[in-house]
């Protein structure tokens, strides 16, 4: 299984070096910042998915191409973060199925493998999403690295990737899982002060909704002011006549 794959390299040969160094840029980004900017990662990749989709969709139906694609795509960005679950238990799924044919190439029922890896995929959310996103970013930039020693020193990728297979899957792996050690350490568990200050936001909003409550008349209720005698010396008068 080449991880580093020469027929991609062999496609991408010939683009310029501004393109691959802007590539290799994006896969250490995403190597890096998987997990901390894995919203934006998310919706970036359905929002473009869908928009080529959509533009394929539109080219093969002979309708309006740029219509439906940029419709399909602002559509799925809205339900980006809420496909997020979704995509996770596809792409656990389709990880488990590959590794299982890597290694076991003559198993059997695979699809209990797939679903064993989507639901894996669900319960480890954030470990799968650091892992997906770092073997992406590796891999994006592992090929665009290439492409670009290849026109600095002249020699030929595409070979030099075949021959080397073994070497390239184990420097892939040890960079994948380097990358999810790197994105742990970014985001760590929110701290005990952070929960408690969020507790507190959403204490003051429920008490904030509890003010904007009318009765039955149509009139704001006010709870905690009537409790409280008002100010000054008619909330005095006020006092006195209650007591009485």
């Amino acid at each position: 299984m080449h991880l580093i794959a020469p027929d991609i390299l062999a496609e991408a040969r010939g683009v310029s070096g501004a393109l691959a160094g802007t590539a290799w840029v994006f896969g250490f980004a995403l190597w890096l910042f998987g997990w901390r900017w894995h919203r934006f990662w998310v919706v970036a990749g359905v929002t473009l998915g869908a928009g080529l989709i959509g533009l394929n969709a539109g080219k093969t139906s002979g309708g309006q191409v740029m219509a439906v694609g940029i419709l399909l795509a602002v559509a799925a960005g809205m339900m980006a973060l809420e496909l997020a679950k979704v995509l996770a238990f596809v792409a656990g799924g389709i990880g488990a199925w590959l590794a299982v044919q890597w290694v076991l190439p003559q198993a059997q029922e695979l699809w209990a493998v797939f679903l064993s890896g989507g639901l894996f995929g669900l319960l480890l959310y954030r470990l799968w999403t650091m892992l997906l996103t770092s073997l992406i970013g590796t891999l994006i930039a592992g090929h665009a690295a290439l492409l670009l020693l290849e026109q600095v020193l002249k020699f030929d990728a595409v070979a030099w990737s075949s021959a080397n297979l073994v070497a390239l899957n184990g420097v892939v792996v040890g960079l994948t899982v380097l990358g999810v050690v790197v994105q742990a350490k970014q985001a760590p568990e929110p701290t005990p002060a952070a929960a408690a200050a969020e507790k507190t936001e959403e204490q003051k909003g429920k008490k904030v909704d509890r003010h904007g409550e009318r009765d039955d008349h149509g009139h704001a209720r006010d709870d905690d002011d009537e409790s409280k005698p008002a100010g000054g010396w008619w909330g005095r008068l006020s006092s006195l006549a209650r007591s009485k």
